[in-house]
């Protein structure tokens, strides 16, 4: 958000290990420290994307995976971390909770980066966590390393 609105390069990480060391804290926390540090960025972001001008939103940010994007996408970056992060926490979030809208938005996302042309027979959820590299029901389907 601070490169979006300065236009100064701030990476969202200052390396792959800080991300890395991020992710993994996560599983540590207790429910509340968790709720609360979603909570708290959450609100962070929403004032941060509020502040936003239509001149800063469309200014050009580079992602943790290195492509550079308008900041119009970071608010679908945002939920796509969120919600594949809280399936991989293991505490009952699986891709059957989540919106079929978003589900058929990161399944296309995601086959189109793997450039996949055919995807394996199944419910929704489960090609989607498949295509995440998360575990899934699909009898037949190819192993496919993680995604995000």
């Amino acid at each position: 958000m601070h490169w979006a609105a300065t236009g100064e390069p701030t990476p969202m990480y200052a390396s792959p290990e800080e991300r890395a060391a991020g992710i993994a804290k996560g599983p540590a926390l207790s429910a509340g420290e968790l709720r609360s540090w979603l909570t708290g960025s959450a609100e962070r972001l929403d004032a941060a994307l509020d502040r936003l001008t239509d001149e800063q939103w469309r200014r050009e940010v580079v992602t943790a995976q290195g492509r550079t994007v308008p900041a119009t996408e970071i608010p679908w970056m945002r939920a796509r971390e969120v919600c594949v992060h809280a399936v991989d926490l293991a505490t009952g979030v699986t891709f059957a909770d989540l919106p079929d809208g978003f589900l058929a938005a990161l399944a296309d996302e995601i086959r189109d980066r793997r450039r996949l042309t055919e995807l394996p027979e199944g419910h929704l959820p489960e090609v989607t966590a498949w295509l995440a590299g998360r575990p899934h029901s699909l009898a037949d389907a190819p192993r496919l390393g993680p995604w995000l």
